[in-house]
């Protein structure tokens, strides 16, 4: 496929809100995609060269990129600058700039463009500045005004075409059997590896039987499953029955570790790779961990090493870092409390119950100074869960995990073999919810100095692969937070409303949905306003009295924040707890 093709599909891509015409179009595109191809396409949709948690990035910044398109198109810098001042899309000033040339190129093939940009993002060391340059330059001269648009908009990691991986797994399934009736292979395949390009080559090439065949491997992070939340002791045992386990439920990192014999991987809860981030608990692993390869879980958490208390998740945060990594390795030490064991000596062991997981896990993680195995009991009565909820409370713990011991490990998967307890009281909110960052407010008084003023937020919607609004949130934040809101905003700032965006308000501009934010709220109150959870006249669900407490995405996705689904269970406890004597 030539490239000039697939910039045709990425402007009708960005044009589109309906995620039944998105599906159309992608499966278009991978209908005239071959399967020498389909790896590389699929990670240039997604703005990359490498699934995400590989930590391949073009390492461009604007200057560099005005110097290339200066360098390719023959004009001053500063003509380049003045123009992106004047369009605010870098993307834009390419297409313009190439455009008066009038030269129709256009011939690129799209391996070349993915091995071009392949370059650039692996070039590093003494020179890589002038070699990015060169090579980004140097593929500007040969394409056509829309080629240009979309490369820059790949290289600055702006593409953002609004599309989810269902959306991707959707077309993918129609474009190859004519409906989406390999999607839910496809989506565990995907859960197992999180690596779309690979998911969607194993499919073009080897069919079907080949992707349920997909096994957990050492080295690509496994997506991580997630737990379902009821409000009391007697909810709870209805679900898991007489006897089950019962761990704290701790606020750090939560952590994905892979051990092939000397080499240890690290990865966050949305697939980041963080093993240069932990030397401390890397270096604990490959001392104290007893198997030749394994794949395990844990939460990861700061603590003060003079007095042993453990620190707030906004401490523990700071171990996130590029620079003085040691330095902070030092002042903020972690102890990785693991829970979970997925793969041991060669094994994918999802499939066992999680008994006998916790069991190997115990076997194979002597507990120590740096990695311990989570405490757990096992309980078999709602008064029992109680008295060890209130001693995690007490402890200053968010509350406890409940596991059903016969359960599977579901990657990827929201279920009620997993299940968190945490507080719920008194006919008001207790927890807090995770939203996503859809809009900004600009403001009015005061706050126009700092260029936000409000914050609209919203929930997922699973079932549609959607972001709808729960939420105008003003509160919670210090001038100095407002201030990097809007730096942060500026890098993130999209022409119109994302596909993926279900909103009847309207804020002053649209963001990628990729920022999640942790937020207090007094209670969950019906909304004519706000679409989460609203069917037809019916109204949604909104926060009342909103409050910033977090930013979570760097242990978040966008994906794993609040669903609609548990918004609208919350609500229903909460007014059953208003209403009981």
């Amino acid at each position: 496929m030539k490239f000039s093709e697939l910039a045709d599909y990425f402007e009708q891509l960005e044009t589109i809100s309906s995620r039944i015409e998105l599906t159309k179009i992608l499966s278009s595109l991978f209908k005239g995609v071959s399967k020498d191809e389909i790896d590389k396409v699929v990670y240039l949709l997604q703005g990359r060269v490498a699934p995400f948690f590989e930590p391949i990035e073009m390492g461009m910044a604007d200057r560099m990129v005005v110097q290339a398109l200066a360098r390719a198109y023959e004009v001053n810098p500063d003509e380049v600058d003045k123009l992106n001042t004047k369009l605010g899309d870098m993307g834009l000033v390419a297409e313009q700039l190439n455009g008066k040339l009038k030269i129709k190129n256009g011939k690129l093939d799209t391996l070349d463009i993915y091995e071009g940009l392949h370059k650039i993002a692996t070039t590093g060391g003494e020179g890589s500045v002038e070699k990015k340059i060169s090579i980004l330059s140097s593929l500007l001269e040969k394409m056509n005004p829309l080629e240009a648009k979309y490369l820059i908009r790949i290289v600055l990691s702006r593409l953002r075409l609004g599309i989810g991986d269902p959306t991707v797994l959707d077309a993918l399934s129609v474009a190859k059997l004519g409906d989406k009736s390999a999607r839910v292979a496809l989506e565990e395949a995907y859960n197992k590896t999180s690596d779309l390009g690979f998911v969607a080559e194993t499919f073009y090439e080897k069919g079907l039987e080949e992707i349920k065949k997909t096994k957990l491997q050492i080295g690509k992070p496994i997506r991580p499953a997630l737990a379902e939340r009821l409000p009391d002791a007697e909810s709870i045992i209805k679900r898991v029955g007489s006897e089950f386990a019962a761990e704290p439920k701790f606020d750090g990192f939560r952590n994905q570790v892979h051990l092939d014999h000397a080499d240890v991987k690290i990865f966050s809860r949305n697939l980041e790779n963080m093993t240069t981030m932990f030397p401390d608990i890397v270096e604990a692993v490959k001392k104290e961990v007893k198997a030749k390869t394994a794949i395990f879980e844990g939460e990861a958490l700061a603590y003060n090493p003079v007095t042993g208390e453990f620190l707030p998740f906004q401490e523990t945060t700071k171990r996130r870092r590029k620079y003085d990594i040691g330095e902070f390795a030092q002042k903020l030490p972690l102890k990785l409390f693991t829970f979970d064991l997925l793969y041991l000596n060669g094994k994918d062991i999802t499939g066992l119950p999680y008994e006998e997981r916790r069991k190997q896990l115990s076997s194979i993680i002597p507990s120590s100074e740096k990695i311990l195995v989570s405490d757990e009991k096992i309980l078999h009565s709602a008064a029992e869960l109680k008295e060890m909820f209130n001693e995690e409370i007490s402890a200053g713990l968010e509350g406890v995990m409940i596991k059903k011991l016969n359960s599977p490990y579901k990657a990827g998967a929201r279920g009620f073999h997993w299940i968190k307890f945490k507080r719920m009281a008194a006919g008001e909110l207790s927890d807090t919810i995770d939203c996503v960052l859809l809009g900004i407010y600009t403001g009015t008084g005061k706050r126009t100095e700092f260029g936000v003023g409000g914050l609209l937020v919203g929930v997922y919607n699973d079932k549609e692969d959607r972001f709808d609004t729960v939420s105008k949130l003003g509160t919670g934040l210090t001038d100095d937070e407002w201030r990097s809101i809007k730096v942060m905003a500026d890098k993130i700032r999209v022409g119109k409303k994302p596909a993926r965006v279900n909103s009847i308000l309207e804020p002053s501009f649209w963001v990628d949905s990729s920022i999640v934010l942790e937020v207090f709220a007094d209670e969950i109150t019906r909304s004519p306003v706000h679409t989460a959870g609203k069917v037809g006249e019916e109204p949604g669900y909104a926060l009342r009295f909103p409050r910033l407490v977090s930013f979570r995405s760097a242990d978040k996705r966008a994906e794993d924040c609040t669903t609609v689904e548990e918004l609208v269970e919350m609500y229903r406890q909460q007014k059953n707890v208003k209403t009981s004597p």
